[in-house]
């Protein structure tokens, strides 16, 4: 038998040479062996449907893939798109613990001196109050 052959085509050519054999119908050796390729015949035939199954399932998947692909693109593009403009290499950033969610937030000293800005995370109103800082305040922190 050929490597290349298919089950089903294996189990036919079992059925060839059994038919070749002129056994007797009868005798229950050939019974059994007529029921044994039979049998693998059917699971020849399942084994064949599976795998059509399963290829177009492999090229369903593949499609989900690629449009995924495309939708994570567009979308986290968008994102860094976003957070390029709204970065600025130049600025001093600070970082800042939101007391609600207790994320870290980077903030530019812009933001800081507008005096305040809502947390990314849980949407908390942070407000910042450099009114009571003095001179000395600053130097001990440094």
């Amino acid at each position: 038998m050929d490597a290349m052959m298919t089950s089903s085509e294996k189990v036919a050519y079992l059925k060839g040479l059994m038919d070749g054999l002129k056994l007797d119908e009868n005798d229950d050796t050939a019974k059994v062996l007529r029921s044994v390729i039979d049998i693998l015949g059917d699971l020849a035939q399942d084994i064949d449907e599976i795998s059509e199954l399963y290829d177009d399932l492999a090229d369903q998947v593949d499609e989900i893939d690629q449009d995924l692909s495309i939708v994570e693109d567009d979308l986290y593009d968008d994102e860094e798109d976003d957070l390029d403009d709204d970065f600025d290499e130049d600025a001093e950033y600070y970082e800042v613990v939101c007391p609600k969610c207790g994320d870290e937030i980077c903030v530019s000293e812009d933001v800081l001196l507008e005096g305040g800005v809502e947390c990314p995370v849980c949407g908390e109103s942070l407000e910042f109050d450099f009114s009571t800082l003095t001179k000395e305040n600053i130097e001990e922190n440094d």
